[in-house]
């Protein structure tokens, strides 16, 4: 296999581990949260109704990701976003823009179309 091959199965993996982590509603809210500015794993738990633990698995997942970068400062575990990986996952998601774009496209002409005839 070449290193071309490689590389590309080495990021088709990371881009699945990054959409694996976005896919839950609590890893999103962290990191929403963490795009406004880097705070302890203490402060993110706050407005979630679950142990700290399970807050902790959550950053684990965002942090394997390479979502979240974590610095510990003796017992306190201070996070921060790392959007890199996004760019990744929206640089994919744009190779679909211009099928949504001709889809809504001939939905509005289908729609004008429809209220000429009425």
């Amino acid at each position: 296999m070449s290193s071309v091959s490689h590389r590309r199965m080495a990021r088709e993996k990371d881009l699945s581990v990054v959409f694996h982590a976005l896919g839950d509603q609590t890893r999103r809210a962290l990191l929403r949260r963490l795009a406004k500015r880097p705070a302890m794993i203490t402060e993110l738990a706050r407005p979630f109704a679950m142990s700290l633990p399970a807050i902790s698995r959550h950053i684990r997942v965002l942090e394997s990701a390479g979502l979240l970068t974590r610095t510990v400062e003796g017992r306190t575990h201070r996070c921060s976003l790392n959007a890199r990986p996004l760019e990744h996952a929206e640089a994919w998601l744009s190779c679909y823009r211009g099928f949504w774009e001709d889809n809504l496209e001939q939905l509005a002409r289908y729609v004008e179309s429809s209220e000429d005839r009425a």
